[in-house]
Parts: structure tokens; C-alpha cells; sequence
């Protein structure tokens, strides 16, 4: 059984899926937010999982913040530890420490659109597709190897509101989809992309597209 720790900051809504999809072979240990108010914490402790609280605002740098992130995190022995909405930057000491299980969710289609505003920007820039992407996180923003990404049409009448409705949809689905090929064991990192490996002797890496 894989441990996961999840950490959010606002209502959860993929921590929600990720827990609902009770993918086999997995559990989430913990649910972590840096804000006690985070809607998602009431909605995973009525679902009888543990869950924590770390203020930021309670250390004097970012690097003192992840430090007693770290060791929060690690009192639930994750094998993977999963960014669903949690919107703090992380330090190279923190993505180091979780290097090959730690995954972020981000509503883009990266190596587009990194960081903040991507639906408004998708909208800006003429885009005809948006869409999310899963990646395994590294000290450089979203720009890990990508696990698997889903896309949905830009229509004419969209506004960053709406097109940011249809790309939830799509999160929802494609970050259990991630998080049951780590537990399976049947992703692998070569540079900077991922193959699924079938669990088979003679299998064959394949490009996840």
C-alpha cells in the first residue's frame, strides 16, 4: 500500500477526486494545507482522513517554511506526495527531498503557460486547445516531466472563467489517472520525459502521450 500526502490551499476540488477515485493500492495518509480556513481540510476530515495545518506566515522565510513542511509531511512516510492546488513555490530543497515523488497539477498544456493566469493568457494568445497537465516536480516552475495532460477545445464565446470550468473537468480526471500509474509502478523518468513500463519481463517503455 502507497502512502499519499496531498497538500491544497483553497477547497480541494482535485484532492476531492484523487480521494474519491480510491485508486487500488493506495491511501491518503494525510491532506496539508498552509491555510486552516482551506475549505478542502473541513471536506477531507469529514471524510475521516487526517489532516494538518502550516501557516507560512509563521516562519520567517520560505526556506523555514519548507523545512517544517518537510518534516510534517514526512511524519506520514509518503511514498508520493501530490500539489493539488496548493499555491506556494516551493524551494530546490524541498523539490530535491521528494525528487521522483512529488507531482504537481497545473491547468496548462506545458511547456505553455507556466505559473500564474494561464487560462486568461490561453484566451490572450489565440489558442484553439487549453488544457492541464501532470508532471512530477522539479526546482525549476512546471517545467518537470509530464505525466499525462488533457486538453479542450477554446471556444469563441469562452471567457477565463469558463475555460477554466472545462479544464477542472478534464484535472479531475487525468490526475487519478497519474497517481494510479505511480502506485502501479509503471511510470520511469529518462531526462525529462516519463515512460509507462507494461509489468511485463519483456515489456517496452512507451512515450505516455
Amino acid at each position: 500500500m502507497k502512502n499519499i500526502v496531498i497538500l491544497i490551499s483553497g477547497r480541494g476540488s482535485n484532492m476531492q477526486a484523487l480521494v474519491q477515485a480510491a485508486i487500488p493500492g493506495a491511501q491518503v495518509a494525510a491532506v496539508i494545507s498552509n491555510r486552516a480556513d482551506a475549505a478542502g481540510l473541513a471536506w477531507a476530515a469529514a471524510q475521516g482522513l487526517a489532516t494538518a495545518s502550516l501557516s507560512h506566515r509563521d516562519y520567517p522565510s520560505r526556506e523555514d517554511y519548507d523545512a517544517a513542511l518537510m518534516a510534517l509531511i514526512d511524519t506520514y512516510a509518503p511514498d508520493l506526495v501530490v500539489l493539488a492546488g496548493f499555491m506556494r513555490i516551493l524551494t530546490p530543497a524541498f523539490c530535491r527531498h521528494y525528487q521522483g515523488r512529488l507531482i504537481n497539477i497545473h491547468p496548462s498544456l506545458l511547456p505553455a503557460f507556466t505559473g500564474l493566469d494561464t487560462h486568461q493568457r490561453a484566451l490572450e494568445a489565440g489558442c484553439r486547445v487549453a488544457g492541464c497537465t501532470v508532471h512530477f516536480v522539479t526546482p525549476e516552475l512546471d517545467c518537470g516531466p509530464v505525466i499525462v495532460q488533457g486538453a479542450v477545445p477554446v471556444l469563441d464565446h469562452d471567457t477565463a472563467a469558463t475555460l477554466a470550468e472545462r479544464v477542472l473537468a478534464v484535472e479531475h480526471q487525468v490526475l487519478p489517472q497519474a497517481v494510479a500509474d505511480f502506485v502501479s509502478g509503471s511510470l520511469s523518468i529518462r531526462g525529462n520525459r516519463v515512460y509507462r513500463v507494461e509489468n511485463t519481463v519483456d515489456a517496452t517503455a512507451q512515450l505516455i502521450i
